[in-house]
């Protein structure tokens, strides 16, 4: 069988495009869509599920309602679905529990999963020639148990989420972890466990909302924060700046000269990048403040620092931070340092052996899109290769955020359909 896309990961947005293939299927010319996922069931960022962590977007700009209003696959319906929608409504507000939002993509995805195989993790893709084009690729996957499957399309629509990010040097290991694995990471600690101290490295939502979980969680332990900053600097969640993740905003990003892409990111970076959520800084203000007042702090807050050095040891990590106005160097010594320094938009690059060699560049040596997020590569290309993420420099700020997740599947399908039609006429 030759699909007409098969989707690499599972994360929101390829849910978002299964969930779109799910709603076209009545059409005349529906698309068959299969999606391969490494991990064993649909989870997203479940490390950072912290108890009353909240989402950063608005719950409208779920996986369907700016695409559908209709749509029965809606944050809202599966609120009456779980019998709080009125509960939701009182609690006046756009943001919901992180967790819950996990559980409404989970809830979706267990209604389209006849269309994903989990699992199943892509190692590589294989050109399909025909007349001295390659009109098709076969996707290589290998599943738990090593056996090795093969899937034929006409398309891939790559949706490699993020790939944490941990400065040059630092290597994850029992003391020493990424922020994307904390919860898991505290859950695997001895049931004994009594942390005297954590170091929390960032100054981005994630680290804030660290540093307050680990204060609340370990009434007992020392928790420094240590970032380049005087302090944690506000989020931009204004109306006018939050026209950056309009759909139109992407057009007129696209259509930008380099330098004034570059001079928007410059811009707009407050909307999404390094900054925190007001609310959660004055949480810890006032808690920094309090203990001040009360004269035993626990929450320290090492500001315009940086971390020069780390060495672990086997019951404790040394961290020399550096105070950048002086270059005063001084010891830290935590049980456990969390890195919240961010991620990598995955490169799917390396899936594609010698057909990345087919796959056009920017000067800056990243992959060239189109505005339909298709790879621009040579003319004996014909199938179409689809990156969902990793296209900030081509389409802006939104392309890796839950923004535009709905707006973005349906120009994917419609780009693919149009394009299967005219390959059919032709």
């Amino acid at each position: 069988m030759v699909h007409d896309l098969v989707g690499v990961g599972f994360g929101p947005s390829n849910l978002g495009l299964a969930i779109a293939l799910d709603e076209r299927a009545t059409q005349e010319r529906s698309l068959s869509g299969v999606f391969l996922e490494r991990q064993a069931a649909f989870g997203w960022h479940r490390g950072m599920l912290l108890d009353d962590a909240t989402m950063q977007v608005s719950f409208l700009k779920d996986l369907v309602t700016t695409r559908n209003p209709a749509s029965d696959f809606s944050f809202l319906a599966f609120l009456h679905q779980a019998d709080r929608l009125h509960d939701f409504i009182n609690h006046k507000t756009l943001f919901p529990l992180r967790a819950e939002f996990h559980d409404y993509l989970a809830w979706a995805a267990a209604r389209v999963a006849g269309q994903v195989r989990y699992g199943h993790e892509v190692t590589g893709l294989r050109p399909v020639r025909s007349e001295g084009r390659v009109t098709c690729l076969d996707v290589i996957a290998r599943d738990q148990a090593g056996r090795e499957s093969t899937l034929r399309t006409r398309n891939v629509v790559f949706g490699p989420g993020l790939t944490p990010r941990l400065p040059t040097g630092v290597t994850p290991s029992t003391r020493v972890w990424h922020n994307e694995y904390l919860l898991h990471e505290l859950a695997a600690l001895p049931e004994d466990a009594a942390p005297r101290s954590f170091a929390v490295v960032g100054a981005g939502q994630s680290a804030a909302e660290v540093v307050d979980h680990l204060h609340q969680r370990f009434p007992a332990a020392e928790v420094n924060a240590v970032f380049s900053r005087y302090g944690y600097s506000p989020s931009d969640d204004s109306p006018f700046a939050n026209r950056i993740f309009d759909p139109e905003a992407v057009d007129a990003f696209f259509e930008a000269p380099t330098e004034v892409k570059a001079e928007l990111m410059g811009y707009h970076r407050n909307t999404n990048y390094s900054v925190v959520d007001p609310d959660l800084i004055d949480t810890l203000y006032r808690r920094v403040y309090a203990e001040k007042v009360h004269g035993v702090q626990r929450l320290r807050m090492h500001n315009t620092s940086r971390v020069a050095g780390l060495v672990e040891g086997p019951d404790n990590v040394t961290l020399t931070v550096e105070h950048l106005p002086t270059g005063k160097q001084t010891p830290l010594i935590a049980d456990y340092v969390v890195y919240a320094t961010g991620y990598h938009p995955a490169d799917p690059r390396p899936l594609l052996g010698d057909l990345a060699a087919h796959c056009a560049t920017t000067p800056e040596g990243r992959p060239a899109v189109q505005r339909d997020y298709r790879l621009v590569t040579s003319d004996d290309i014909t199938c179409g290769i689809y990156l969902q993420g990793g296209t900030e420099h081509t389409h802006g700020v939104s392309s890796s955020l839950l923004s535009n997740v709905a707006t973005r599947v349906a120009e994917i399908l419609d780009s693919i359909q149009t394009r299967s039609g005219a390959s059919a006429r032709g």
